[in-house]
């Protein structure tokens, strides 16, 4: 770990098998976790901790303060889980009083030129591709894919198990295990390879279906159609998890195509 070219403050922390590469730059109140490698001009700034077996690659910077008039210099963090790999020129800027903290989980890539606004939340095995840009505040729970371009909306919420289009702009919530696409950006089916991939039954996956049949589909408004939903088909993790996610969004979800 010992880099005589690389810019390392005293005060950072790291455990056993950290690398540091040439010409990075690791400053104070910083701490990085065992195996994790920083590549030539990587930047990890104050309030940075990173987890283990973790990559950063050359350009990007992580723990800058956030973009928002309203910060005014309180003392906030990034978090990054294991096995998580940042690639080039992605930037990663630290919590404000709202929450306190950007978060990223275990097994995660954040491809090249991709940002990761202030308070965002991201939970684990997420894909962000390459230059998607997140505003502040943006939820993206586990196993979503987000394609290239794709610009999100602060406060937004994107479900577990979703695909979003390259070159989306989300200005809505989108519910787990859906593809959203098409501009303006619509519900265009449900996730059904992604969903096999990961081990889902095809009873599981003709449940998810048949929700957003009901929700989409029949005529009816969000709230009457949850009511539908409830009375009709037997109560599954699936059918509850979209529930109570479409129930709890104050920004609305994104619209069926057929609206």
């Amino acid at each position: 770990m010992n880099q005589p070219l690389a810019y390392i403050h005293p005060g950072a922390k790291f455990a056993e098998g950290v690398r540091i590469d040439p010409f990075a730059s690791v400053y104070e109140d910083v701490e990085i976790g065992e195996g994790t490698h920083i590549m030539s001009n990587a930047v990890i700034l104050p309030g940075t901790r990173i987890g283990k077996n973790c990559t950063v690659f050359p350009g990007a910077v992580i723990g800058a303060i956030p973009q928002d008039l309203k910060f005014k210099g309180e003392q906030t963090y990034v978090f990054i889980g294991d096995n998580t790999v940042i690639r080039e020129c992605a930037t990663v800027h630290r919590g404000t009083a709202a929450k306190g903290k950007t978060i990223i989980g275990n097994n995660c890539l954040i491809m090249a030129y991709c940002h990761v606004a202030h308070d965002c939340k991201l939970g684990n095995n997420i894909i962000m591709s390459n230059a998607t840009q997140l505003a502040g505040e943006v939820d993206i729970d586990d196993f979503a894919v987000v394609g290239g371009g794709t610009l999100v909306h602060q406060f937004s919420h994107i479900g577990c198990h979703t695909m979003i289009q390259g070159g989306s702009k989300v200005n809505k919530d989108v519910p787990p295990y859906a593809i959203a696409a098409r501009e303006p950006i619509a519900f265009a089916g449900v996730n059904v390879v992604g969903l096999r991939r990961r081990g889902f039954s095809e009873e599981q996956i003709e449940t998810i279906q048949s929700v957003y049949r009901t929700l989409f589909n029949s005529g009816l408004n969000n709230s009457d159609a949850l009511e539908k939903i409830l009375a009709d088909m037997p109560r599954t993790a699936e059918r509850d998890m979209i529930v109570e996610f479409v129930k709890a969004s104050p920004r609305g979800i994104l619209k069926g195509n057929g609206r």
